[in-house]
């Protein structure tokens, strides 16, 4: 089941001009001078690993260099609480995987596409400490004399990493890009942060501005749904007063009621899918990988009732799935 943050990213910087924005902020200069921008689209599927679905976003986009010639851009946007020493090689396998899969598209190519992966970090418990070269995680002779042609014979790779919680909020809202994308930036930032209620009011600016997009009330929508999601109890009215600031009165009450009851009832939906996966592990009965998927992205309450009354006496699996809607 995707979380909060999953759903803020895909839907933020799934958008090619907002991905354009974070990668031009976190690619080396003289790459952001080469590409053809113009070119950027969102690559169709996913080639991530059953391990990482539940645990991050990822993002496929392709492009053309100035010339002519394809590139590939990954971004994996990093939503785990604490910081992955094991990044680099899990962004390693990803990177290997999506050539592979690309091998298979093109078979006639003598040579394979640049895929650059980018790291967004954005963690409550401090800056980014792993390592982002996948040669730092070999364990290989302390001599400083000896490591160079021991580092030679392991696998060399390195991932970009964009950690906002080593920007501070000046610099976020002062990068380049939509509106949406600098406000999404700041609320990653701070979402989780005992800062955020008193930084909110420093946002009204943007939040006007994201409000006067033709599609403002649904991305302002966006924005309020993952705050009072990932806020404390006090961010509510926070969140209210900038609204109330930036917009008309009524509107601005029917969003924070109206994602106030989906967020009560998302918490009812998701606690029934914990209770039934629990029960039947508690019972023994082996979950598959496909079956756990269908409980996880079960969205029908009367279904997920019916399979937590079914799960309580259950000697099979099949007793709590079988003829019910797939």
């Amino acid at each position: 089941m995707p979380g909060p943050h999953d759903l803020f990213v895909r839907y933020t910087f799934g958008q090619p001009e907002r991905a354009a924005a974070e990668l031009r902020a976190a690619l080396p200069p003289q790459v952001v001078s080469q590409v053809d921008w113009s070119t950027l689209r969102r690559e169709p599927g996913s080639v991530v690993d059953p391990e990482l679905r539940e645990t991050q976003s990822d993002l496929l986009f392709s492009a053309r260099l100035s010339g002519g010639r394809p590139l590939l851009f990954y971004l994996l946007m990093e939503h785990q609480s604490r910081v992955d020493r094991w990044m680099a090689l899990r962004m390693l396998r990803y990177v290997v995987r999506q050539l592979e899969h690309w091998r298979k598209a093109n078979p006639g190519s003598a040579r394979l596409p640049v895929v650059i992966p980018l790291v967004m970090y954005h963690g409550p418990d401090g800056t980014w400490s792993a390592p982002q070269r996948v040669e730092e995680l070999f364990d290989v002779p302390d001599e400083a004399e000896a490591q160079e042609g021991w580092r030679a014979l392991v696998p060399r790779f390195e991932y970009l990493l964009d950690d906002l919680t080593a920007e501070r909020a000046e610099a976020l809202m002062a990068r380049p890009g939509p509106p949406l994308a600098r406000l999404a930036l700041l609320v990653l930032r701070y979402g989780r942060t005992e800062e955020l209620t008193e930084r909110l009011p420093d946002w009204a600016a943007l939040f006007a501005q994201v409000h006067a997009d033709p599609h403002g009330d649904e991305q302002l929508g966006l924005i309020v749904r993952y705050l009072l999601q990932v806020g404390d109890r006090t961010i509510r009215e926070a969140i209210g007063q900038v609204l109330h600031s930036v917009m008309e009165t009524h509107r601005a009450e029917e969003l924070m009621r109206t994602y106030g009851e989906e967020l009560i009832e998302q918490g009812r939906q998701q606690g029934l899918v914990r209770a039934v996966l629990r029960i039947l592990t508690a019972r023994g009965l082996h979950v598959d990988e496909q079956s756990r998927q269908r409980i996880l992205t079960c969205t029908d309450m009367t279904v997920l009732d019916r399979w937590l009354d079914r799960a309580l006496s259950a000697t099979a699996l099949s007793d709590v799935l079988e003829d019910l809607p797939q």
